[in-house]
């Protein structure tokens, strides 16, 4: 704790005192903030990591399906295949605010399905293959989704958590300290200007008799 370098009056100590409550009232707001970040963070990063592991799974999945394609119609089928395969995903990204953190809210939609390619010149393993990776890229964006809102109320929470410990190790006992220590000064000043009234009406007395 350290007493800020301010003159010990009384209006330096209304000033401080109205620091205190403002500071304390902060630390409050924010400490609340803080406990609702946290809660937020917690709930996202648990959706965040098990659509995660699902993804992954469905990666592995899908390029099981593309090898057995492969195998079956030959490494130049499937790439000639591919190219001619026709997809599209629509993405709107909107967003909302939590505690004063913007978070996005993806939106997404699949066009149907065009296949441009002859069925006869390919097999039922490629279209397996096709509509896994269909499924996977449906996923992607709603794993994006999570993972940005995970980035930024981390990065929110980190800057709450760093304000609030400011004001409870700093400010706040900084505040406490100089306002006790003015009041002190102001009781010693008092104590001594009453002294010092005693004493002049004690000498008073003294001349007049």
């Amino acid at each position: 704790m350290t007493v800020l370098n301010i003159a010990p009056t009384r209006s330096a100590l209304l000033q401080m005192q109205s620091r205190l409550s403002f500071a304390i009232e902060g630390y409050s707001i924010l400490d609340k903030k803080r406990e609702v970040l946290s809660s937020e963070l917690l709930s996202v990063v648990a959706e965040a990591e098990s659509l995660e592991k699902q993804v992954w799974m469905m990666v592995d999945a899908a390029y099981r399906k593309l090898e057995i394609a492969r195998m079956t119609m030959g490494q130049e089928g499937v790439e000639w295949a591919a190219k001619a395969a026709m997809h599209s995903q629509e993405v709107e990204i909107l967003s909302r605010g939590t505690m004063g953190v913007a978070l996005p809210e993806i939106t997404s939609s699949s066009a149907p399905d065009h296949i441009s390619y002859s069925l006869g010149d390919t097999t039922v393993e490629l279209d397996e293959a096709m509509m896994a990776f269909r499924e996977l890229v449906e996923q992607i964006p709603k794993l994006t989704e999570l993972e940005t809102k995970v980035w930024r109320l981390a990065r929110e929470l980190k800057k709450t958590q760093r304000r609030v410990h400011a004001l409870e190790r700093i400010f706040i006992p900084n505040y406490q300290e100089t306002i006790k220590f003015i009041q002190e000064t102001l009781e010693e000043q008092e104590r001594e200007e009453i002294f010092t009234l005693k004493w002049l009406k004690s000498n008073k007395e003294k001349q007049r008799n």
